[in-house]
């Protein structure tokens, strides 16, 4: 078989790339997730090859044409070749000499099936010719992808223990390409060394998770993942997929794109306090732990209210787990902050004292001012502060 032409491969600068690193020669091949999703139909965004060529060879050939490279992974042999501002990764050939689960020790090799042995799964070990396109496949990997099966190369169990974070990118792959049940063997070595996955740096896990929740529908993937107990070890928060399910339905329907915190929120509880703690076992980022936060509340209020008070992101989080099925939530995500006419200073001027008592009579004049739909009538809203300010002075007295 060979590698139809897509628009990918008549990138501008990649047939230089090609030539500076002897693809003519038969020293550098197109490898990877560019062939497999070529071959799938689907858009290719990152382009990686595979090359004979030492690391140092490498950098030493783009550097005399003239090629931005950037040594990114050179420990692990990858160097990324920058061209017209977008990024290639090019990888000399490897063999694994010692593994721990969590990273390998490697030897070069000039062995081209050497290096496709390495890989975790027969879809991602295909290799093609640049000027032929003919696609080298060692290990079943193009009638895997005819029948949409992901399955490891060689044994599952020596797979994993070799990268522990296997498991979890089997169960992606499967989400993401597969079709039916998942290939048995797989499934059965990914529920026995479930364990494995404590082992992990949290922040792997945390990547790995939420790619495979920002998929198209990753429900029933991951209620696979929950019934063979995959999750027990690291987050036995999730229990359910549920809601997850209800939710991914949601969004569609809606025409709402997915994101991957909306949807961890979908398979904990509604607790602030378990989000906070999967958030930080997760090490999230400061904003996506107060996004998991702020969804695992479940009050509501009128859509605009609650975006204007807690953050249109949020507030459409709450609303679609809540099963909000508005046609004008989309809009809501888009739609610019409204800003109040009025400010603490002209409470102050209207007879009230600096501090505290400013900052909270200002927080009730902004809660009517929300809750009667955002009105822009100067008079209007100097009378709703006026008549908040009385009170607030009547009240200190």
């Amino acid at each position: 078989m060979t590698l139809t032409h897509a628009p990918w491969r008549g990138r501008p600068g990649l047939a230089k790339l090609l030539d500076v690193l002897g693809a003519d020669a038969g020293e550098t091949r197109y490898v990877g997730g560019c062939i497999r999703d070529t071959l799938l139909g689907l858009e290719v965004s990152d382009v990686d090859l595979a090359t004979r060529l030492a690391p140092q060879e490498v950098l030493t050939r783009l550097e005399a044409a003239r090629i931005k490279a950037v040594p990114t992974g050179l420990a692990h042999g990858t160097v990324t070749a920058v061209i017209q501002g977008w990024p290639v990764e090019v990888t000399t050939l490897r063999r694994d000499v010692a593994t721990d689960g969590r990273r390998a020790t490697i030897a070069y090799t000039e062995d081209w099936q050497e290096d496709a042995a390495r890989r975790d799964f027969t879809i991602n070990a295909l290799s093609a010719d640049p000027g032929s396109g003919e696609i080298f496949d060692y290990f079943g990997g193009l009638a895997d992808l005819e029948t949409r099966t992901v399955r490891f190369i060689g044994d599952p169990l020596v797979r994993i223990a070799e990268d522990h974070l296997r498991i979890l990118r089997f169960f992606r792959f499967h989400a993401r390409f597969g079709a039916g049940a998942p290939d048995v063997a797989g499934t059965e070595a990914c529920a026995a060394r479930a364990n494995d996955l404590m082992a992990l740096s949290r922040e792997r896990i945390a990547d790995e998770l939420l790619k495979l929740l920002g998929l198209p529908d990753p429900a029933p993937t991951v209620a696979l993942m929950i019934a063979r107990g995959i999750f027990r070890p690291v987050l036995p928060e999730i229990t359910s997929a549920k809601r997850l399910a209800a939710l991914v339905e949601v969004e569609h329907g809606v025409g709402i794109a997915p994101h991957p915190i909306r949807r961890l929120a979908a398979l904990l509880p509604s607790d602030h306090e378990v989000a906070a703690a999967v958030a930080a076992r997760l090490r999230l980022s400061k904003r996506a732990a107060a996004r998991l936060v702020s969804a695992a509340d479940s009050s509501l209020d009128e859509p605009g209210v609650m975006a204007y008070e807690i953050g249109a992101e949020e507030a459409v989080d709450r609303l679609l787990l809540a099963g909000c099925r508005d046609p004008n939530l989309p809009a809501l995500q888009t739609r610019s902050r409204p800003r109040i006419g009025i400010s603490g200073g002209d409470l102050i001027a209207m007879g009230l004292s600096a501090g505290p008592l400013v900052a909270k009579t200002f927080q009730a004049v902004e809660r009517e001012w929300a809750r009667s739909g955002f009105p822009e009538d100067k008079e209007a809203l100097r009378a709703l502060a006026r008549r908040h300010v009385d009170q607030a002075l009547r009240s200190s007295q």
